[in-house]
């Protein structure tokens, strides 16, 4: 039975390999717009000491540090984010954002990006705050 059960593990990875290794880099091109480069960052709305980041707070680190390094605009959602606390190992649930920018895949941007989250992990004393990149095909 071990030896089925590490057989078909195998071809799983298998499959699960070649998969990837078959995924483009980035998209393909797009013919309806122009490939960007899509940066999500989402934030905990609860500092360390437990405080919850309120609206007012939130609005003013937008327009201090995310407006003035992404004029062009933004996406913020609201969410409910969950995560284990690196120092204590307990689960963390709590209100969040989420931020949206869509922009050039440049090393500027991803400069401008990185900030944004070294601002508000120091403003707001956070262990961190999660980045995810990825090529999209964009139109406006």
């Amino acid at each position: 039975m071990r030896n089925i059960v590490m057989r078909a593990l195998a071809v799983l990875l298998t499959v699960v390999v070649g998969a990837c290794a078959a995924m483009p880099a980035s998209p393909p091109e797009c013919a309806a717009g122009r490939i960007m480069q899509r940066h999500a960052l989402y934030f905990g709305l609860t500092t360390s000491d437990g405080a919850i980041i309120d609206e007012a707070r939130w609005s003013a680190f937008l327009a201090e540090t995310v407006t003035p390094r992404f004029p062009e605009g933004f996406t913020v959602l609201e969410a409910r984010g969950q995560w284990r606390n690196r120092e204590t190992g307990t689960i963390v649930r709590q209100p969040s954002r989420v931020l949206i920018v869509l922009a050039a895949d440049d090393p500027v941007t991803s400069t401008a990006v990185e900030s944004v989250r070294t601002a508000y992990r120091e403003r707001f004393a956070q262990q961190s705050v999660l980045r995810v990149s990825a090529p999209v095909c964009a139109s406006f």
